[in-house]
């Protein structure tokens, strides 16, 4: 059987690569694009339109269209063969209908399905809520971890979800995607699968430690043989649940490809973090304790 908790240095190695190149992504981004994550208008304020043509067009004939307004680097999303949402800074009522007037006559006709407006100073509550959203539920998690486990599970169950939140961050930096209020649902929904799968590997050591003979064997190699015997329901859930992203991914349309690709990512690392993360820092606290 191979020693998981053997190859600790490899798996915190790698982790810690990935957090480095996620740090230096976001600190590129906003030394050279001006902002870390490409945060679209539910954080920053601005305007959505989502349009209806008559006949079906493209990306690159709208955009063509709003450079002549100096808009060409707005959030274009095709919804349908006809239809299309446009996100960019906010406009006064007069040039958003110039514009929505312009896009119909050159391209055959538009539909107005949709104007929203969102203010700077809502933008800045919405992101300051998000904030609070995730350190409440980190805080949630590591006193619910304590009553159930002991305080060093909880803390290491936390460790691996910073981890996994920030890894997928860096990664959806790195991509430049755009970044909404989905993109603060994706992270909690990631941390609630990370952990779910932590906390089966955690029961699965308590069990082990309670049974007959177990004092006479190492805590590494207890640990270790828990999680190879729950390996089998890790690999086989993460598949399961990354298949079906994958086909929202592909199949599922524009609008929520961006929450899909966040969620692959994060339930990948939710998966490994659980493995060669949360459980190998047990390990090390309870060597430390000796």
């Amino acid at each position: 059987m191979f020693d998981i908790i053997k190859k600790t240095r490899v798996w915190f190695l790698f982790s810690g690569t990935l957090i480095v190149l996620s740090i230096v992504t976001l600190m590129f981004n906003g030394m050279v694009r001006g902002k870390v994550l490409n945060f679209g208008i539910d954080f920053t304020g601005g305007t959505l339109l989502n349009l209806r043509f008559t006949q079906p067009v493209s990306v690159g004939q709208v955009r063509e269209v709003l450079d002549t307004y100096k808009l060409g680097g707005a959030g274009i999303q095709k919804s349908g063969e006809k239809d299309i949402l446009i996100r960019f800074e906010p406009l006064e009522t007069e040039v958003r209908q110039k514009i929505v007037d312009d896009l119909g006559q050159k391209l055959g006709g538009v539909e107005l399905l949709e104007a929203d407006t969102i203010g700077p100073v809502i933008g800045s509550e919405l992101r300051y809520q998000a904030i609070w959203a995730l350190i409440l539920a980190s805080a949630g998690i590591l006193i619910y971890l304590s009553f159930r486990f002991e305080f060093i599970y909880a803390a290491a169950g936390v460790v691996a979800l910073l981890h996994d939140a920030i890894i997928t961050t860096g990664f959806m930096a790195l991509l430049f995607r755009n970044v909404d209020i989905t993109f603060i649902a994706g992270i909690l929904t990631i941390l609630g699968y990370s952990i779910n799968d932590t906390v089966v590997i955690f029961d699965r050591i308590r069990e082990n430690l309670k049974r007959p003979g177990a004092q006479k064997k190492k805590f590494s190699e207890l640990v270790n043989q828990s999680l190879w015997e729950t390996m089998a329901r890790s690999i086989n859930t993460v598949l399961t649940v990354i298949v079906m992203v994958l086909m929202l991914l592909i199949f599922g349309g524009e609008n929520i490809r961006d929450f899909c690709l966040l969620l692959l990512v994060g339930f990948t690392l939710g998966a490994y973090s659980s493995i060669f993360i949360a459980s190998p820092l047990v390990v090390l606290w309870e060597r430390g304790k000796k």
